[in-house]
């Protein structure tokens, strides 16, 4: 049905594989949007009990593609930049409101919105490949996906603020210890893993596991409307500045960047 996102139907267990790996399924094009839909769907299908989101090849999600940002940066285009901000606000509600419990199984590299992707997931498991990073800053840019809403209520606010502010990478292991994530496996048995976790989700109660999800989040869910709003507008502003043209340009150019805060 989408160019780069595989969707496969097994016994109640939908997947969801962002396929784009030759760019370490950096999201581009209508990518966001198809996720969105694919997403919409699963949710909505009563024959779906448990939605796992993977990525193809050697990473989870590398986020935004930068050269596709940069683009819309040399066209002035904030129109279809806000766009894929509206696109993105729809995958994670998506994510959000399904009674279904989604999982993500994070096999390489999550920066950026693909971080934020995997944040969104009710459980995460793993690959001891897989890294870590709130890269935003890097580009000039302000993170989003609800990033700002996930990430500290998973870490201490020092710590949220450390990642946001340096885009350090940091390794599964650490994520295992600040409970970003919930299992890490070996590379080889992240999708029996994967999959035994999906089976016992499928296994137990769906209207007792929707109900417990819908609990867990309710008290969280106006606040996190505040933070997807607050988001697209601090998103709209980075996008409009010198400092994420700069970030941008010295990505493609491999070179480090000259943010001058404007």
């Amino acid at each position: 049905m989408y160019e780069n996102i595989d969707i496969t139907a097994d016994s109640g267990i939908t997947t969801i594989t962002l396929n784009r790996p030759e760019k370490l399924n950096a999201l581009a094009g209508h990518m966001r949007r198809d996720l969105a839909e694919a997403l919409e769907t699963a949710g909505s299908e009563r024959n779906v009990h448990v939605v796992v989101i993977t990525g193809a090849g050697r990473a989870f999600c590398a986020g935004g593609d930068v050269a596709a940002m940069a683009q819309l940066i040399e066209q002035r285009d904030a129109e279809e930049f806000s766009r894929l901000l509206g696109s993105a606000r729809r995958v994670i509600t998506a994510i959000r409101q399904m009674t279904k419990p989604v999982v993500a199984s994070i096999n390489g590299p999550a920066f950026g919105a693909g971080f934020n992707l995997a944040l969104a997931c009710d459980l995460r498991i793993a690959s001891t490949n897989a890294s870590f990073s709130q890269s935003f800053a890097k580009v000039g840019l302000h993170p989003d996906w609800g990033g700002t809403y996930f990430l500290p209520r998973l870490v201490t606010p020092n710590k949220a603020c450390e990642m946001f502010f340096l885009g350090d990478a940091m390794d599964a292991a650490e994520a295992l210890r600040l409970g970003v994530v919930n299992y890490v496996v070996e590379p080889a048995e992240l999708e029996t893993e994967t999959r035994k976790l999906a089976e016992r989700l499928r296994a137990a109660p769906a209207l007792a596991l929707g109900a417990a999800k819908q609990a867990v989040y309710m008290s969280q869910a106006a606040e996190l409307e505040e933070m997807l709003r607050y988001e697209t507008e601090a998103q709209m502003r980075c996008f409009e500045s010198q400092d994420c043209a700069e970030g941008l340009r010295s990505f493609l150019e491999k070179r480090e960047p000259k943010f001058t805060g404007r």
